[in-house]
C-alpha cells in the first residue's frame, strides 16, 4: 500500500529495509533560506548538515542497479554533489527544465530548474529515455512554495520505472511526486516534515482518488514523532 508519512525523512527511512524501493524522485531544500511572497518557507533550508546522512539513507533503501533523480540548488551544487558521491551514488545524467517565465532575476533571469540522475550500481538503460531538456508548466505554487508540476515528474517515473514499482520521495512537500506516481500506476512513499504541506498533500491525493475511482486506494497516513 502507498503511504504518505509525516516525519523526518532520515528517521523514517532508517526504519525501511535496505534495497526496498525501486526509484527515488525528490526535491530537497536548496539550502538558500527561501521564503515566498506570502511568507511560506521550507524546513532545513539554511544548513546542509542533513544532506550527507539523508543521502546515505537514500542510497541504502534504493535497490541495487536502480536510479534516483534529485533536484538541487544550483549555487549549492558542490554540497549536493559531495554528499551524493560520498553516499555511493554515481552521476549518470542531468536534466534541465525550461520555464516560460522568470522565477527570480538578478544578474540573469532564472528560467530553469535542474535535476541530476544518480545511479546505484549499473541500472539498465530505459527503453524510452527522456530528453535532457524538458518543458516546465507553472504549478501556481498553490500547495507548496516550491511546488513541482506533476507534468514534469510523471515522464521521469514512466521512463525510469515499471508499473507497480515503488517510488520514494523523502522530501515530498505537498505530494507532487506521489500524485505523478499514482497517475503512472506506480506505488509510492512520500515523507514530509512540515504538517501544513503534509496535510495539503493528503488533500491532493484524496482529490485524485475522487477523480480516478479506479485508482489505487488512499494512502495510509503515518506520523513519526
Amino acid at each position: 500500500m502507498s503511504r504518505f508519512v509525516l516525519g523526518d525523512c532520515q528517521q523514517v527511512m532508517s526504519g525501511f529495509p535496505s534495497r526496498s524501493v525501486d526509484f527515488i524522485l525528490t526535491d530537497p531544500p536548496y539550502l538558500v533560506g527561501y521564503t515566498d511572497r506570502s511568507g511560506r518557507s521550507i524546513a532545513n533550508d539554511k544548513q546542509g548538515d542533513w544532506l550527507l546522512p539523508v543521502s546515505r539513507e537514500m542510497f541504502r533503501v534504493l535497490k541495487n542497479d536502480s536510479l534516483a533523480v534529485s533536484f538541487y540548488g544550483w549555487n549549492r551544487v558542490d554540497q549536493f554533489m559531495a554528499a551524493w558521491k560520498a553516499a555511493g551514488f554515481r552521476v549518470v545524467g542531468h536534466i534541465v527544465f525550461t520555464k516560460a517565465y522568470s522565477s527570480k532575476s538578478a544578474f540573469v533571469g532564472y528560467r530553469h530548474e535542474s535535476a541530476y540522475v544518480l545511479a546505484k550500481g549499473r541500472p539498465p538503460l530505459p527503453d524510452n529515455p527522456v530528453p535532457d531538456v524538458m518543458p516546465w508548466a507553472y504549478s501556481g505554487n498553490r500547495h507548496h512554495p516550491t511546488e513541482k508540476p506533476v507534468s514534469a515528474l510523471r515522464p521521469l517515473i514512466e521512463s525510469f520505472t515499471q508499473p507497480g514499482d515503488i517510488i520514494l520521495d523523502p522530501f515530498a512537500g505537498s505530494g507532487s511526486t506521489c500524485v505523478a506516481a499514482a497517475q503512472a500506476g506506480r506505488r509510492w512513499i512520500g515523507i514530509e516534515l512540515l504538517e501544513q504541506y503534509h496535510a495539503a498533500g493528503l488533500r491532493r491525493l484524496a482529490e485524485f482518488q475522487r477523480q480516478r475511482p479506479s485508482a489505487q486506494s488512499l494512502p495510509r497516513e503515518e506520523v513519526y514523532s
